[in-house]
């Protein structure tokens, strides 16, 4: 379980990462990422930082290669905006979360029946049965 310090941090980083992305970095292969998450270690050593972008904008690679080329840039700047002793090395990866939701709920549907299809059927027979 992670301490309320950790998570504290977790959401003081994405904010700043997030607003340093928007005001500062300016890489035509990044575009505008959408930071959804990041996970600090327990050592406050590494900060994994989860990030989505459009799918019609650049390609993955190349957003990959531009945030991580800009990480250093990045920690400088949240040195700058945070009180703390050191700023932790940024790994940048892509959240597949929605990507993973969407083929699970894909899934879900070929395997399981329509719900409209028994719902329909269900209040026809019990709509008939009112006694007066």
């Amino acid at each position: 379980m992670t301490s309320r310090r950790v998570q504290r941090l977790n959401e003081q980083l994405k904010r700043e990462i997030s607003e340093v992305l928007r005001r500062e970095v300016d890489d035509p292969r990044i575009g505008r990422p959408t930071i959804t998450d990041v996970e600090v270690t327990p050592d406050l050593d590494v900060a994994r930082v989860f990030v989505q972008f459009e799918k019609d904008g650049p390609d993955s690679e190349g957003v990959m290669h531009g945030l991580q080329g800009a990480a250093p840039f990045i920690r400088k700047e949240l040195g700058k905006a945070l009180r703390l002793r050191r700023i932790p090395e940024l790994r940048f990866r892509e959240d597949r979360t929605l990507e993973r939701a969407t083929r699970i709920e894909r899934i879900l549907r070929e395997v399981l029946p329509e719900e409209s299809e028994e719902g329909e059927g269900g209040a026809e027979s019990g709509g008939g049965e009112e006694t007066p």
